[in-house]
């Protein structure tokens, strides 16, 4: 993938600043590699691949409480 925009809220932003500022990093393309790096270890060291885990987390988001396919299996079917 080259590229990949992101629109992320003000608290976001404002945290990603201060990550940038507290690791030493000056680009903001770094400070997400190693967001998503440290975030896919934390996962791997459980053993546990399932990525819905991050479904919101930029936005600081919760998952559909109400969503229409209960599975994977049933958007396919």
């Amino acid at each position: 993938m080259k590229q990949l925009n992101l629109n992320v809220t003000p608290q976001f932003a404002r945290d990603l600043r201060k990550f940038m500022k507290d690791r030493g990093i000056q680009r903001k393309s770094d400070a997400l590699k190693t967001l998503a790096r440290e975030a896919a270890e934390k996962i791997d060291r459980r053993r546990n691949y399932d990525f819905g885990e991050l479904v919101g987390v930029a936005l600081g988001g919760r998952e559909n409480p109400n969503p229409k396919f209960k599975t994977e299996d049933d958007l396919w079917s």
